[in-house]
């Protein structure tokens, strides 16, 4: 009975959680100018909006050079931070692990705020490398969590082996840590990117009129005027999302195999 009542209230809130959004999804078809039902005809006509209007087409652009510019940059120092808190030998490594995850718990408006004046005193404000810098900030934390994750199931022993055969440290990692390491990698900067492609409140605070992302602009075009463009938009950003999250799950799932093998 029990069994059977947690399964009941596990596919109430799946459907609390996906019912709205495929109630919106259908409009993105939808041949008229407002989100009604019932839809008068099914036309793409709003995904040809969003690649023919400049300010659509900027935003996409604009999502994938900052979200491809924070996504390596948090890979890179997410990576770095996760290999220096694996040191045994490192003091303080929870406080400084509970450092690098702050972004992933201290409110998005208060995180905005900050980079915001941070910004602005180095001379960054409203310009491309900022806002990738602010999206890489809210980013790292994934990559933190995802390369130590893949670290810890690392086998110390492999490593000492290569050194017991001469290997220098550079070798060792270049070699063994590192091609093991890299479903994490991979795993995080893929959380990385569909984070940043997601960003809206941050991006308020630090971008300009020339750096409006795909989500600002969803958000700019709801209160301004209600169009089925948003749907479409939205469309794709599920998608995009959807594909991402698949990859990770796969590069997870290949990441225990390898483990699991003697």
């Amino acid at each position: 009975m029990l069994r059977a009542l947690q399964i009941v209230f596990g596919i109430l809130v799946v459907a609390f959680l996906i019912l709205p959004i495929i109630a919106i999804l259908p409009l993105a078809f939808t041949s008229s100018v407002f989100l009604t039902y019932p839809i008068p005809a099914y036309s793409l006509r709003w995904f040809e909006e969003l690649v023919s209007a400049d300010v659509w087409r900027l935003s996409i652009v604009n999502s994938l050079i900052i979200g491809g510019g924070a996504t390596v940059l948090s890979t890179v120092l997410g990576t770095l931070a996760a290999l220096g808190l694996r040191a045994s030998s490192l003091p303080f490594a929870g406080l400084l692990r509970t450092l690098f995850l702050l972004p992933m718990v201290v409110p998005a408006v208060v995180l905005g705020v900050g980079m915001q004046i941070f910004l602005v005193r180095l001379g960054l404000a409203s310009t491309y490398p900022g806002v990738i810098i602010a999206h890489a900030v809210l980013c790292v934390p994934f990559v933190v969590v995802s390369v130590s994750a893949a670290l810890q199931g690392i086998d110390p022993a492999v490593e000492k082996a290569a050194m017991s055969l001469g290997a220098p440290p550079v070798t060792v990692f270049r070699r063994v840590t590192l091609p093991l390491a890299v479903p994490g990698v991979v795993s995080g900067a893929v959380f990385a990117f569909a984070t940043s492609l997601d960003e809206v409140v941050i991006t308020l605070f630090v971008a300009g009129p020339n750096q409006r992302t795909l989500a600002r602009q969803m958000f700019s075009s709801i209160r301004e005027n209600i169009s089925p463009t948003v749907a479409a938009a939205a469309l794709l950003l599920i998608v995009g999302t959807l594909c991402l999250a698949a990859l990770a799950a796969l590069l997870r799932r290949r990441e225990k195999r390898a483990v699991a093998v003697p």
